[in-house]
């Protein structure tokens, strides 16, 4: 058996539900992930340390500070 993932762009499509009912295909929800946690997941799987909730507010800081500059 092979997954694969599909965006379903117009939900009134019905060629996928016929396929299920058909018993060709089955069909089910997953909760969807974002990109970001992925992302988040690659840089932490690199890091031997672990970031403080200290540390990540500083940067936020930081970041919103050279924002709000310009």
């Amino acid at each position: 058996m092979e997954t694969i993932r599909i965006d379903i762009i117009n939900p009134k499509a019905k060629l996928l539900k016929k396929l299920a009912d058909l018993n060709l295909i089955k069909i089910s929800k997953e909760k969807y992930k974002s990109d970001f946690s992925t992302l988040l997941k690659k840089i932490r799987a690199k890091s031997n340390d672990e970031i403080s909730l200290d540390e990540i507010t500083k940067e936020v800081e930081q970041v919103r500070k050279s924002r709000y500059e310009k």
